[in-house]
């Protein structure tokens, strides 16, 4: 992929604090942290979204990142909790057209926060889950389990 800088960031032409690397995925520190701490973690292929990446690299890097997530709790890092961010999409927020997994520490008034529309304040009714629901089952055809 032209002008992608995890791609870049992979082949070594730009530099980057790793954290973790194997055939499958590196972690790395995020240069715009939200806290001290936040890192990356992302493919070693490239796909520009979620639904371009194989589902055993998707599962890897949340492994990858649950581990990350107990190394920063015993890091020495002010983290008080952890969240973990992926942005699938530009109304997602997705800024780098690169799967990546963003692990960051969390603590008590970090000033980080998110913003709720007033809609999320009023519960559908459970017909209106339903019917959604069954839309998104429709979609996952006869290999999906419940």
């Amino acid at each position: 992929m032209n002008n992608c800088v995890f791609c870049e960031i992979l082949k070594g032409n730009l530099p980057s604090s790793q954290i973790y690397r194997d055939e499958h995925c590196t972690a790395f520190m995020d240069i715009q942290p939200i806290n001290p701490g936040h890192l990356l973690v992302i493919p070693n292929v490239h796909a520009p979204f979620l639904a371009d990446l194989d589902e055993a690299t998707g599962a890897h890097l949340f492994r990858i990142a649950q581990r990350l997530a107990q190394a920063l709790r015993q890091s020495g890092l002010r983290c008080e909790g952890i969240n973990l961010f992926l942005a699938d999409g530009a109304a997602a927020m997705q800024e780098v057209f690169h799967v990546h997994l963003h692990v960051f520490p969390r603590y008590a008034g970090d000033g980080f926060g998110l913003t709720f529309s007033p809609s999320y304040f009023h519960r559908p009714p459970r017909k209106a889950l339903d019917e959604a629901a069954n839309l998104i089952r429709q979609t996952l055809g006869p290999s999906r389990e419940l």
